[in-house]
């Protein structure tokens, strides 16, 4: 025998309040007497009530639900993030629908999934890589917020590491460490957050008259740890090397690690971002660009906050909080 489901009247009649006194108890916005709403409260958990939300959505147009979109999360630097953000939505009063995505760079294949969700706001761990998916994204007409985005648009805001004026600091730190041939080991071409750096480190570079050289990989630390190799074993001797992201950064020292004669950071000094635990580790201690995602977090939190209490404005705003560089072993060449 099917059993019954617990309805609001049911609730009511055991709380001995109205049917509307209910609703209200649940609703964040209405207005209820404390010792009301207490009541409620107590009668629904004694008959295990548990609200359909349907019909507030259908009333007000809110889910009271914040989409966030991953793609791969091999990098820790995203499991860190994504659970301060979870957090923080859970404490603004939301729930959380996370929706995971093919593509580790960019979320435009997954516009049309999408446009499908029910959800109050959007907010992308990835970038958006065209102005078609900008404008896409815009129609949706609930704010959107990605981080180290280059593109937004209305309603669209992005947050963003400093990751142009990291790859300036990189230069000059190699600079001082009498770095003569700089190397960047680059993400795929679509990780607008790796071209940033790579624009930074070539400028800096340039200005002291140093030519980079530029290695390839997938953002990962198998494709840097091969990619140097290659370059090794084909007679190629960079002195400094500032990777793409931290994973990167540990494939290229176990590469630098297994060429004999050839070691870190006498003979090339590396520089890392993200400063995931891995960095740390006493087998890498890679000097890393802390990208401080406390402060992404807090920043994108605030953006999502302010954009639903007026969705009329449709916010779009850029905020670059800048990375800490953090100083290990990887760079202590005196």
């Amino acid at each position: 025998m099917t059993k019954r489901v617990i309805t609001s009247v049911d609730v009511a009649r055991h709380a001995g309040v109205s049917q509307s006194a209910v609703s209200r108890a649940f609703s964040t916005s209405a207005s209820i007497a404390p010792a009301t709403r207490e009541r409620v409260f107590r009668a629904a958990e004694e008959l295990n009530y548990r609200p359909n939300r349907i019909p507030s959505i259908m009333l007000t147009g809110r889910s009271g639900m914040i989409g966030i979109i991953v793609g791969g999360l091999r990098n820790p630097v995203y499991g860190s993030a994504l659970e301060r953000l979870s957090s923080g939505i859970r404490d603004a009063g939301f729930q959380v629908m996370l929706v995971q995505v093919m593509d580790d760079v960019t979320l435009d294949a997954a516009i049309d999934k999408l446009a499908g969700y029910r959800v109050d706001a959007l907010i992308a761990a990835l970038a958006i890589g065209t102005e078609e998916t900008a404008r896409a994204l815009s129609a949706l007409n609930i704010p959107v917020i990605c981080f180290n985005s280059a593109l937004t648009g209305p309603g669209i805001s992005s947050v963003q590491s400093s990751n142009r004026n990291s790859g300036l600091r990189s230069a000059h730190l190699m600079h001082e460490l009498g770095v003569t041939r700089p190397c960047f080991m680059a993400g795929p071409a679509a990780n607008a957050a790796s071209r940033e750096r790579f624009a930074g480190f070539e400028e800096g570079c340039a200005a002291f008259g140093l030519t980079v050289m530029k290695l390839y990989g997938e953002d990962d630390y198998r494709a840097s740890y091969d990619a140097l190799t290659c370059a090794l074993l084909a007679g190629h001797r960079p002195d400094g090397l500032f990777a793409s992201n931290d994973l990167m950064g540990c494939g290229a020292l176990d590469a630098i690690g297994e060429i004999t004669g050839f070691s870190c950071p006498q003979d090339m000094v590396v520089i890392g971002y993200d400063n995931i635990p891995q960095a740390a580790w006493n087998a890498y201690q890679l000097s890393s660009f802390d990208q401080r995602p406390d402060r992404l977090v807090a920043t994108a939190l605030d953006i999502l906050t302010r954009s639903l209490a007026a969705p009329e404005n449709r916010l779009s705003e850029t905020h670059v909080i800048e990375a800490d560089l953090v100083l290990r072993r990887s760079t202590s060449r005196r």
